[in-house]
């Protein structure tokens, strides 16, 4: 199965649609994935499968640190 890494700013609209069907409340630290990109730089990235792929959408620290609780930001 081929692997894909993407940017979260970069989603298809189909992928943004499975990333929010896999994860409607949102994700959590148990769901990001962590390794090192052939740059040696370290990625933080979600995992959402396809029949023929698997796609890691690559989140930012800015994406991982906002929560909302009643409607607030935090």
């Amino acid at each position: 199965m081929r692997r894909v890494i993407v940017d979260y700013k970069k989603l298809t609209p189909e992928i943004l649609e499975l990333l929010s069907e896999k994860f409607p409340d949102g994700y959590d630290d148990d769901n990001i994935i962590v390794f090192d990109n052939h740059k040696n730089e370290t990625i933080e990235a979600v995992e959402v499968k396809t029949d023929d792929c698997i796609y890691l959408v690559k989140v930012s620290s800015r994406l991982t640190s906002w929560c909302l609780v009643d409607d607030q930001w935090f």
